[in-house]
């Protein structure tokens, strides 16, 4: 399930904040990264479980309709378009969903203000409004729905990054990235098929990946520092930002550990990650420094590649 690139997110938040508070022990770090992973896998199951809640909301408003003593015409003969939703059906069936989210004590139970408000707003939508008026009646126009409300309702909501802060702060990177595998997920999804769910990881390589990559920077960090500072000119590496020196040495340690991984994607993920995590000169920076540190390397045989497209900077 989870990319490359957010394992290196989660690499590299373990480690700058081991650095910051001088914490070394290896296995603590570990299992925080790995804590880290799972968190993940269980916002991806927290949304899933959102559909399912929504539909419950309201299925409560045309029973609240149907009760009045005087309802309205719309009231009296309720549209059951969205209530009866294939995919939404197929969700609240899924047993897989249900227990994981049941063992994690994942619920929007203690949200519903806000699950509330969010059918509210989704009922106002041109997309909601021509789907309940549609005379279409089909899985994939149920599953078109549910996956607007996930691509347009959820990323930018300040009501709902509150939420995520309280209940995990590992979840604080990994909204944009579930979504988008759960939109993924529906839209190749076929009528009464069986939901089959992600592992953390997409492959144990992966895994592996992560603890190493991390392991290695944290016992090479020091080596690494030194070698940035050579690379630094009438410049203290004390006073560069750490987020910068971090990013460096992890671009140091996958580009000598991981001689299957090519340099050029080496030095673009991680002045990539600088654009959102450090300053806002860190991108040219972040490519200068790793770019000639790791053309040394290659240069000493300290880094050692083969194949086509493994070696080769940055331009």
């Amino acid at each position: 399930m989870i990319s490359r690139r957010l394992i290196r997110i989660k690499v590299f938040k373990v480690l700058f904040g081991r650095v910051n508070s001088v914490a070394d022990s290896f296995l603590a770090a570990e299992k925080e990264l790995l804590m880290s992973c799972d968190k993940t896998l269980e916002l991806y199951y927290f949304f899933l479980s959102l559909p399912v809640m929504i539909k419950q909301v309201a299925e409560q408003k045309i029973e609240a309709g149907l009760n009045k003593f005087q309802p309205t015409e719309e009231e009296s003969h309720p549209n059951y378009k969205f209530v009866d939703n294939r995919l939404i059906s197929l969700l609240d069936d899924d047993a897989d969903l249900k227990g994981f989210c049941a063992v994690r004590g994942l619920s929007w139970a203690e949200n519903i203000p806000f699950v509330k408000k969010l059918f509210r707003d989704i009922s106002e939508k041109d997309y909601y409004q021509e789907y309940m008026n549609s005379g279409i009646s089909s899985f994939k126009e149920d599953v078109k729905l549910v996956c607007r409300i996930f691509e347009e309702e959820l990323e930018d909501s300040e009501d709902l990054d509150y939420i995520l802060e309280d209940m995990s702060l590992y979840w604080t990177d990994d909204l944009a990235f579930v979504l988008n595998i759960i939109v993924k997920k529906l839209y190749s999804l076929r009528e009464e098929e069986k939901i089959s769910h992600p592992n953390v990881f997409l492959k144990d390589d992966d895994r592996d990946y992560a603890i190493r990559l991390l392991n290695v920077s944290m016992m090479k960090y020091g080596d690494y520092r030194e070698i940035i500072s050579q690379y630094v000119h009438n410049w203290e590496t004390e006073r560069l930002a750490s987020t910068d020196v971090c990013l460096i040495i992890m671009g140091i340690a996958e580009a000598v550990y991981f001689p299957n991984i090519p340099l050029k994607v080496t030095i673009n993920e991680y002045v990539e990650l600088s654009k959102y995590y450090s300053t806002p000169n860190s991108r040219v920076f972040v490519n200068g420094i790793l770019d000639k540190i790791l053309t040394a390397m290659v240069e000493n045989g300290t880094i050692q590649k083969s194949g086509r497209g493994l070696v080769g900077s940055s331009e």
